[in-house]
This record gives C-alpha cells, sequence and structure tokens, in this order.
C-alpha cells in the first residue's frame, strides 16, 4: 500500500486554495491530484490547521482476548461447533463481533479442525482410485 503524499505538497495545494484564492478543480489540475483529495486536505487544514496526514496502520487489539476462556469452554464442551455457532453464543452473551474476526482468533488460539475424509466431497484426482470403465459400470455386453 502506497504512503501517504508528501506535507510539501499537502502544503502548496492548501497555500493555493487558502492565499493563492485558487479554486479546488483548478488546483487539483494543476498539482495533479484528485478535487477529492484538494477537498478533503483544505478541510482538514481549516479544522486541524495542520496538512499532517492520520496514522496509518499500527496494532489493533484482538477483539475476543477478553473472552479466551469462554471460546476454550464452548469448544471443550462441542468439538464440533462451527464459528457462526460460536459467533451466535458471543452475541447471546452481548458480544457483537463479525465471521471474520471469530475465524481469526479461533485460528490463531489453534481451536480449528479439519473435517474427517469421509465428509469430504471432492478432492485431489490423484488421491482418488480410478474410475471404472462404462461397460463395466453401466453393465452392458
Amino acid at each position: 500500500m502506497p504512503g501517504p503524499y508528501s506535507n510539501d505538497l499537502r502544503e502548496r495545494v492548501v497555500s493555493a486554495v487558502e492565499e493563492g484564492g485558487m479554486s479546488r478543480r483548478r488546483t487539483a489540475a494543476q498539482f495533479g491530484v484528485g478535487v477529492s483529495t484538494v477537498i478533503k486536505w483544505v478541510r482538514r487544514f481549516r479544522q486541524t490547521g495542520s496538512v499532517e496526514p492520520d496514522q496509518m496502520g499500527g496494532y489493533r487489539p484482538v477483539l475476543l482476548a477478553a473472552y479466551r476462556d469462554f471460546v476454550h469452554g464452548r469448544f471443550a464442551e462441542q468439538p464440533e461447533l462451527s464459528l457462526r455457532g460460536l459467533q451466535q453464543d458471543l452475541a447471546d452473551r452481548g458480544v457483537k463481533v463479525s465471521y471474520g474476526a471469530v475465524w481469526d482468533f479461533v485460528h490463531a488460539e489453534g481451536l480449528s479442525f479439519k473435517k474427517n475424509r469421509s465428509g469430504q466431497r471432492t478432492g485431489s484426482s490423484r488421491r482418488r482410485s480410478a474410475a471404472a470403465a462404462m461397460e463395466e459400470v453401466s453393465g452392458s455386453d
């Protein structure tokens, strides 16, 4: 992901609008940035007095860390619990969390499991025995 535009460019764009009296569209064309970008930079400057970009990225705490014991207990009670079922159990406790957050947490905790081979519907053709000839299957003479 590319980084934010330089502060020098931001300051020159805002200066052209604020001090130079240029329109936002003309400023955008002159500096090679989008019109909405100019509008946002001018708005940010008027609200905060700075054109500095916000922080990108950073640490995000795990949403379900506080419910680690509950999740482990649910999987101990019901090992084949689905993620949707766990999401509903958490919702019943008042924890609103997305399916993706549940998947990330369960995967990080090592609680996910693979289905057994009898439950697999498709797979690599290398793992299956060769198909019988049509004559054998249809029983024709």
